[in-house]
């Protein structure tokens, strides 16, 4: 069964950083594109980095760009590391997968995981 898991989050204060953790099981996450995703309470799914499946080009959402890094390691682990973590940061944040080349949009990506909370207080 194909299926991705996340790890990683926590309770940090502003200015503090975590590395979340994309593991998949089941299959290899190579030439496959990998996004992370964020969904805080009453508010849309939203992107926040993805890594393409075909060239490892990446894409930041404006809110995360210099302080947010996506990267791959191996065939099926993927991470985000997160700096300068804000108050606004706070949400469940989800991995997703996405074969090939995608756009870094929550609908074009699946085998999503149970996600991980991420807060952040000031």
């Amino acid at each position: 069964q194909v299926q991705l898991a996340e790890s990683g989050g926590g309770l940090v204060q502003a200015g503090e950083s975590l590395r979340l953790s994309c593991t998949a099981s089941g299959f290899s996450l190579e030439h496959w594109s990998i996004g992370w995703f964020r969904q805080a309470p009453g508010k849309d799914r939203e992107a926040v980095a993805c890594i393409s499946g075909s060239d490892d080009t990446t894409f930041y959402a404006d809110s995360v760009k210099g302080r947010f890094t996506i990267s791959r390691s191996g065939k099926n682990t993927a991470y985000l590391q997160m700096d300068s973590l804000k108050p606004e940061d706070t949400a469940v944040y989800y991995c997703g997968d996405a074969l090939g080349q995608a756009s870094c949009i929550p609908s074009h990506f699946g085998d999503w995981g149970q996600g991980t909370q991420v807060t952040v207080y000031s």
